[in-house]
């Protein structure tokens, strides 16, 4: 039977790269939810049996019911009604009906609300996988970050109210945000919630791009306080979609045709405060955005996966001039590096899932376990300081990597099919539609720099690559470890050049240049650990015949091994080819070039006339 995790090497070897019993231990606790709900696992290692059987399920219905339907999804969209709701594809109502089914709806929600009760590492896995399937659903799937929040911030009579129905798969939501006027600005909003004269709270105004905006549950960010501009001003609300609320568009879009993306108007829509007045936008939603974000990440990774593997395939079978394409330089180059692409942004953004889920076991574990020992305590808020502040800088860094990749992924997968890559007898450009808007939705790639060259100019990105450096690499990897000790010499030389500058103008401009020097710098650690440490765990890989022997004795290998070989190789092309670029970077920053902050008119000329 097709499976997507099984087939899925890398995934895989990832699962057992990590050490998911400390991911279970900080989920489960002392693991006395086995003695409450019969699904909670008894220790460590059940639990993480359970994580390898839930992703089986999702490989299998991936690759079995999502993938064979998303053709038709993409050609038949969505449709709005006259009363103003939306039928969704039929194809995507199925595959809802299908992961309800699978009881995957809940992945990340305690087990007390009837959820799986996963690390975000595990959660990120399997929106990698379903988006490999079929992208549009993705967005319907990957919103159960809506319950996460409710969860996280909500009263328990609500989360009573509406977490069950997300776990059951019942449910879907949206996270309702932007407006016209107020996209990526979100402290511009203006859709008005107030109390009527019974105290009930309400909403009126407009929503634009809203995902899955006809979802039967509604997060909405709404000014509550009229009187005050700002992020301040802004409060998170919840409220079912009813007969107050009224899709008044579809956006015709170029791709995720799966996905319904919806212009709302709400007409004094009864609502319930999430959390406390005034919190919306500074801690509520950019909780909410920063989960979106690694999930956009993951989306990337899949559509992306998709497509090299069209291509991989194609190239494998097509021949020319007698010969199969992909024995052409110039082709074979261009597939090795798109799977070297893939992997390197995978790498990294599990690596911030997993710096995620130790934030959020290490916050619990500051609110819930009050200890006498004053110096453990002390220790503790460190380690959250710390961890809090990697999430910080790796959540934008791993979305504007994923996504950028995914793009020239799915480009490359349509050079490599040529002519049949610009048909729709292919999936090919199918997956390239659904990956142009990765770089764009939960915050642009600029955007997501911003964020990021904070973090790398601040001292994260130093401080976590020293702390890589202390790994004990073997001897025959030495000289790619000196390549990248070089090559952080070279980015704190350019951090302090870019720090003396006046303002922040400068940073800003060259902010991608440095933030791509820390990025390749991270990525050559994450895939040189990857090939040099040893597993977590090496059960249940399959044995597979060890490459480049070929004279017929058994020399059989498990399929860890034949990663981590794989994982060096990758490593070495990764850095060798890396380390001039980050050289050229560097040269580039330093070069006191300010013709865009200060010549911007005369180099683009007037505005034209269209």
């Amino acid at each position: 039977m097709a499976n997507f995790y099984l087939d899925n090497d890398d995934i895989r070897f990832l699962f057992r790269h990590y050490q998911l019993t400390a991911l279970a231990d900080i989920m489960e606790g002392d693991y006395t939810n086995n003695n409450k709900y019969p699904w909670a696992p008894a220790n460590a290692e059940e639990a993480v049996e359970n994580y390898d059987r839930i992703l089986d399920i999702i490989g299998q219905v991936s690759a079995e019911q999502i993938a064979p339907r998303a053709e038709a999804v993409d050609l038949e969209g969505n449709t709005l009604e006259e009363d103003g709701t939306v039928t969704l594809a039929q194809g995507t109502q199925e595959n809802l009906k299908a992961l309800a089914q699978a009881q995957v709806m809940g992945f990340t929600l305690p087990h007390r609300y009837g959820g799986l009760n996963c690390p975000n590492l595990l959660y990120t896995m399997s929106t990698e996988i379903v988006s490999r399937a079929d992208a549009g659903l993705m967005n319907i799937y990957g919103l159960q970050g809506i319950a996460e929040t409710i969860n996280a911030f909500a009263s328990e009579e609500i989360k009573q109210e509406y977490l069950p129905g997300f776990a059951e798969g019942q449910t879907t939501g949206a996270m309702v945000l932007t407006e016209p006027d107020a996209g990526s600005d979100l402290q511009a909003i203006k859709l008005r919630a107030y109390q009527d004269d019974k105290g009930q709270w309400r909403l009126h105004g407009v929503k634009r791009f809203i995902t899955n905006g006809c979802g039967e549950v509604l997060l909405v960010l709404a000014r509550s306080e009229p009187d005050r501009s700002g992020g301040l001003g802004l409060s998170l609300f919840v409220c079912d979609r009813g007969p107050t609320v009224r899709v008044r568009r579809l956006e015709n879009k170029l791709g995720i045709h799966g996905s319904p993306t919806c212009e709302l108007y709400f007409n004094h829509t009864p609502c319930k405060l999430i959390g406390e007045r005034q919190r919306g936008l500074v801690t509520y939603v950019m909780s909410l955005m920063n989960g979106a974000r690694v999930g956009i990440a993951a989306q990337s990774l899949g559509i992306a996966e998709a497509a090299y593997r069209v291509a991989r395939d194609y190239a494998a079978s097509r021949k020319q001039f007698g010969t199969a394409i992909e024995a052409f330089p110039a082709v074979r180059d261009m597939l090795i590096d798109m799977k070297l692409d893939i992997e390197t942004a995978r790498a990294l953004t599990y690596e911030t899932c997993w710096t995620v889920d130790h934030h959020y076991g290490i916050a619990r574990k500051l609110e819930f376990d009050v200890s006498a020992d004053k110096e453990a305590a002390r220790q503790l808020k460190q380690e959250e300081k710390k961890y809090k502040r990697l999430a910080g800088m790796l959540t934008p860094m791993s979305k504007y990597v994923a996504s950028e990749m995914s793009n020239r992924v799915t480009y490359n997968a349509i050079q490599v099919l040529g002519g049949s890559g610009y048909m729709k007898d292919y999936a090919a450009e199918r997956h390239a539609r659904d990956a142009r808007i990765t770089t764009i939705y939960e915050g642009t790639s600029q955007l997501q720099i911003i964020a990021a060259v904070r973090g790398v100019c601040s001292g994260a990105a130093d401080k976590l690559l020293q702390e890589y450096e202390a790994t004990d690499y073997p001897i025959d990897v030495q000289d790619l470890v000196d390549l990248l000790k070089t090559g952080r010499e070279k980015l704190i030389e350019t951090i302090t050049f870019v720090k003396a500058q006046p303002g922040t103008d400068y940073m800003d401009l060259y902010g991608r240049k440095l933030t791509d020097m820390a990025v390749f710098l991270i990525c050559g650690h994450l895939l040189l650990r990857q090939g040099c440490l040893e597993p977590a765990r090496e059960d249940a890989f399959t044995a597979k015949p060890a490459p480049g022997n070929g004279d017929g004795s058994d020399n059989t290998q498990d399929l860890y091994s034949i990663q981590r070989i794989r994982k060096k190789l990758l490593a070495r092309r990764y850095i060798t080819k890396k380390a001039p670029v980050i050289n050229m970077l560097a040269l580039e920053i330093a070069s006191n070039d300010r013709s865009s902050l200060l010549d911007f008119d005369t180099l683009v000329g007037p505005v034209a006339e269209i």
